[in-house]
């Protein structure tokens, strides 16, 4: 049994050369992996209508806990969360909480930078999109660097984008990943990155 726990209220189709067009494929990956389903309605030059939805059997969410606590890595750290599409914003917030984390969340690269400025203590991880408009994802997290040097940043980039594992990490960027993004991966990418970070500021 699926129940609707999202809506995503009619979007314009982006312009062309504005975003990647990537968006959708990382939710459809998150809701995939949970056994979920995305229900779309489209109209020709009004835009669409995206309806996410999960699993809510009792069974099925107590097999679904087991699988994401035995299987899947999870934590209880403070993450601020950066992507512009509402989307991306919606599922992944509610993915890392379910998995434990505390979550901040921004679809502004700038109100993100103000965030973590006003209380650069309180976040123990940084996750961006590459793609944000105004500042991109590694501009944003050079600035976060700048700000506190020892925060660790994820940033998350499709194929087509300017930008490599090398060049990011040269930048000072602690974790690289690429979309599509899969919950399991992104989960064992988090954890990589927070005891990596970890174990280098101990020692």
């Amino acid at each position: 049994m699926l129940e609707q726990v999202g809506f995503i209220e009619r979007l314009p189709t982006k312009e062309v050369g504005k975003g990647t067009g990537m968006g959708m494929s990382v939710v459809h990956g998150i809701v995939k992996s949970m056994k979920g389903a995305i229900q779309v309605y489209s109209e020709p030059g009004k835009g669409a209508e995206f309806r996410v939805c999960l699993p809510v059997e009792q069974s099925s969410f107590e097999k679904q806990s087991i699988q994401i606590h035995d299987v899947i890595q999870s934590g209880t750290e403070q993450i601020l969360f950066v992507d512009d599409e509402a989307a991306i914003i919606t599922m992944g917030k509610q993915v890392l909480e379910r998995l434990g984390y505390q979550v901040t969340s921004r679809t502004s690269s700038l109100e993100a930078l103000e965030a973590f400025r006003a209380n650069p203590d309180r976040f123990d991880l940084v996750i961006t999109d590459m793609a944000m408009p105004n500042m991109p994802g590694d501009k944003l997290s050079t600035e976060l660097i700048k700000i506190r040097s020892d925060i660790p940043v994820l940033l998350c980039t499709g194929f087509s984008e300017n930008i490599s594992k090398e060049k990011a990490a040269s930048l000072g960027i602690k974790g690289f990943i690429l979309k599509p993004i899969v919950m399991k991966d992104l989960a064992q990418k988090i954890r990589e990155v927070l005891d990596n970070n970890n174990a280098v500021f101990r020692n």
